[in-house]
């Protein structure tokens, strides 16, 4: 069960480890664009692709769904960036229903793990599998594997590692199932739970009175999608909106927060509490992304200020 190409990697890496998947479980289909064209989930295609069963419920609840899906027989259930499953679904297989999940469990239970690991600049993440029951992202942990945050990450690069490290890690914990060695183990209390909830439009403007360090961390974090949000006025008044996509932290004792700097050739650079944040990669609404020496050849950036 799984929706995006993050849960494609471990659909793939299981039939390629041999085991039997009766079907697949996806989102129903979208009408998207202007052209209203129906799209489908990246599970869905992969599943097309490979013959594979296909239910696309819009209810999990359904009676239908529910009947067809235990028609299928499945000893387990694996889910992978999916919904959350009424127990009446999680609690049918007989061997039960395990989770991926991008993070070292307890910390970043939600949506968005990847993205809130880099936001709060943290140094290490990972991937857990772990049994389903009625609380989200708190059944037993059945494996996990950690991987250090290098200062060059974002969420792309992370999202890409993680995937294929959860992918075999969802092939490990089949087997351990499999063969009886593996026992759920209680999630452990820690001191400071850090959430990772979904993230929104509204949540991606940049907070430009935060230190360097926040600031390029945010931006990593939401790169390259949804990605993070400024916006500047030119010297004509008009608040021209930008998504940002690599930026580097220059500390400065000499500046102003919300300040913008360019040589106009090599650089834009913006104060923040401690120094300035260098852009490195933007795009203006409408147009396609620039490396900012590329912008800065096109639009006069002196005297422009930051509205947020």
């Amino acid at each position: 069960m799984g929706t995006p190409d993050f849960a494609v990697t471990t659909l793939d890496a299981i039939l390629k480890a041999g085991y039997e998947v009766v079907g697949v479980v996806t989102v129903p289909d979208r009408q998207t664009g202007r052209g209203l064209k129906v799209t489908y989930s990246p599970v869905k295609q992969y599943a097309l692709e490979h013959s594979l069963p296909l239910l696309q419920p819009e209810k999990l609840r359904d009676p239908q769904f529910q009947a067809d899906l235990c028609a299928w027989g499945a000893d387990l259930f694996v889910v992978v960036a999916f919904r959350m499953l009424p127990q009446s679904v999680w609690g049918m297989p007989p061997l039960g229903t395990f989770n991926l999940h991008a993070s070292l469990l307890p910390q970043y239970r939600g949506a968005a793990p990847i993205n809130w690991a880099l936001i709060n600049g943290e140094q290490q993440t990972g991937v857990t599998t772990f049994m389903l029951n009625e609380h989200i992202d708190e059944g037993g942990i059945l494996l996990q594997r950690s991987t250090p945050i290098t200062p060059d990450d974002d969420a792309e690069s992370l999202h890409d590692r993680l995937a294929d490290m959860g992918s075999q890690l969802v092939v490990e914990t089949l087997r351990g199932l499999e063969q009886g060695t593996l026992t759920p183990r209680p999630q452990q209390p820690v001191p400071q739970l850090r959430p990772a909830p979904k993230i929104f439009k509204a949540d991606c403007a940049i907070n430009w009175n935060q230190t360097g360090r926040q600031v390029v961390d945010f931006i990593r974090g939401l790169s390259p999608y949804p990605a993070a949000t400024m916006a500047l006025q030119d010297d004509k008044g008009r608040a021209l909106s930008f998504k940002l996509y690599q930026a580097q932290f220059q500390p400065d004792p000499n500046h102003s927060v919300g300040q913008v700097i360019t040589d106009q050739k090599t650089f834009l650079k913006i104060g923040v509490k401690d120094g300035f944040v260098h852009i490195l990669s933007l795009q203006l609404s409408g147009k396609k992304r620039l490396l900012v020496a590329d912008f800065l050849r096109g639009f006069n950036v002196n005297n422009w200020e930051i509205v947020y």
